[in-house]
C-alpha cells in the first residue's frame, strides 16, 4: 500500500511539476505604473520622463584654425614604421628596408566623427527568491513608480548595470513550483526513487550468471541524488516552501556610439583606419548636442547631423539622455613610393601609432625576390 501511495504522489509531483514550470499570473499583485510588468522579463523599456534640462545653444567655432596644419612626418620615421612592421612579420625579408630608395613621400589626412550618447533605461520584472523572513512591505504605501526609485549614476560615458529591489511590492506567496511542499520529483530517477542497476544492467545477474552483488539481484538500485525518496528539495524555494515576489527594475547605463570617417584618395582603405588614433581637433560634451557647424569636410558636417537625428529617434524614445558627445580627430596618412631592385613600390604610414600597411611588399617567404 505504501509503494502505491507513493507512486500516486510521485504522479502528483510530475503533474504539477508539468503545470508550475512558469509562474502564474495570479501569483502577482497589481501594482500601479507596472501594470505590464511580467516574470522573466518581457515588459519592455519603461518610457522615461520628459527632460527638464535645458538645451544650450550651439557654439561658433572656427575650424580653420584646427584644421590648417596636416602632420607630416620625415624619411627616417618613415623607414623606422617599415622595418617595425617588417619585424612583426615572421618572413619578412629586411632587404627592401635596407636596400630600399624612397623615391616620394605623399602627406594626405582624413577625419573621424565620433558620436557618443550616454543613456540610462529601465525595465522591470517579477522576481522571487526563497522566503527566509525578509521584509514583507506590499500594500503598506504605494510603490514608488520605476523612475522615481533613487539610483546613483556612473561616471558619464563608463557602461554600468543596477538591479533594484522596488519596495512596498514584496509579498509572501506559496512556491509555485513545489505547491509549498518543499520538495519536487527527482529528476534522475523521475521520481521512482531507483533505477536500473548499472553493473548488472537491471538483468539482476553478472556476466557468470550469479547474482548481482550490488542490488542483490533486484535489478534495480537506490537514486543516489535522492538517496531513494523520490523527490529532491525544490531547487525554487530550496525548501522554504514560500517565496518572496516583488518587482525588480534593472538599470543600464549605456554608452551609444557611431563613427564616420570621411574618404580620401590616398588609396589606403577605411577600414584600416578602424584601428588607429588620430590627432583630435574638436571635441563638445553637452546634455544635447547640436551638429557641427561650418566644418571644412562638409561630409563631416553632414554626419554629425545624421547621427544626432538618429540618436534622438532610437533612444530618447526608450531611454533617458544623460549626456552626449562628439569629437572629430584628424588622422595622418602618409603615402611612401619607394624602389627597390629597379622595381617601385607603396606603403603607407597613418595614425598616432604610426601603422603601416605594405600590401605589395616583395620580400615575403618563398615568394621573395633573390
Amino acid at each position: 500500500m505504501q509503494g502505491q501511495e507513493k507512486t500516486e504522489i510521485t504522479g502528483l509531483f510530475v503533474f504539477h511539476l508539468a503545470m508550475s514550470a512558469a509562474p502564474p499570473a495570479s501569483m502577482f499583485d497589481t501594482v500601479p505604473g507596472y501594470e505590464g510588468t511580467l516574470a522573466g522579463g518581457g515588459g519592455g523599456y519603461l518610457p522615461p520622463p520628459m527632460p527638464t534640462q535645458l538645451i544650450l545653444g550651439q557654439r561658433c567655432i572656427d575650424f580653420s584654425l584646427l584644421c590648417n596644419r596636416i602632420p607630416t612626418i620625415s624619411e627616417d620615421r618613415a623607414r623606422v614604421a617599415l622595418r617595425a612592421y617588417v619585424s612583426s612579420k615572421c618572413c619578412y625579408s629586411s632587404g627592401p628596408v635596407d636596400e630600399g630608395v624612397i623615391t616620394s613621400m605623399e602627406t594626405f589626412n582624413t577625419y573621424r566623427y565620433r558620436l557618443e550618447t550616454f543613456t540610462e533605461s529601465r525595465t522591470s520584472e517579477w522576481s522571487n527568491e526563497p522566503y527566509t523572513a525578509q521584509t514583507v512591505d506590499a500594500g503598506v504605501q504605494p510603490a514608488p513608480g520605476p523612475w522615481q526609485i533613487a539610483t546613483k549614476p556612473p561616471t558619464f560615458f563608463q557602461d554600468q548595470k543596477q538591479d533594484i529591489k522596488v519596495p512596498y511590492t514584496s509579498s509572501v506567496k506559496n512556491c509555485h513550483k513545489c505547491l509549498g511542499m518543499g520538495r519536487g520529483p527527482c529528476t534522475a530517477c523521475a521520481g521512482a526513487g531507483n533505477k536500473e542497476c548499472s553493473p548488472c544492467r537491471g538483468t539482476g545477474h553478472n556476466q557468470t550468471d550469479d547474482r548481482c552483488i550490488h542490488c542483490s539481484g533486484r535489478g534495480r538500485e537506490n537514486c543516489s541524488s535522492c538517496k531513494g525518496q523520490g523527490n529532491c528539495e525544490c531547487a525554487t524555494c530550496r525548501g522554504k516552501r514560500q517565496l518572496l515576489v516583488f518587482i525588480n527594475v534593472s538599470v543600464k547605463w549605456t554608452t551609444e556610439k557611431d563613427n564616420f570617417v570621411a574618404q580620401q584618395s590616398s588609396g589606403l582603405k577605411i577600414e584600416n583606419l578602424e584601428s588607429v588614433t588620430g590627432k583630435q581637433l574638436f571635441q563638445d560634451t553637452q546634455y544635447m548636442l547640436y551638429p557641427v557647424f561650418g566644418f571644412p569636410d562638409v561630409s563631416v558636417a553632414q554626419a554629425s547631423d545624421r547621427f544626432l537625428k538618429e540618436h534622438q529617434a532610437k533612444y530618447a524614445q526608450t531611454s533617458r539622455v544623460l549626456q552626449q558627445r562628439q569629437t572629430i580627430e584628424l588622422i595622418p596618412i602618409t603615402k611612401v613610393n619607394y624602389m627597390w631592385k629597379g622595381k617601385s613600390y607603396v606603403y603607407f604610414v597613418y595614425g598616432n601609432e604610426f601603422e603601416v600597411n605594405a600590401e605589395d611588399y616583395p620580400a615575403t617567404c618563398c615568394c621573395s625576390v633573390m
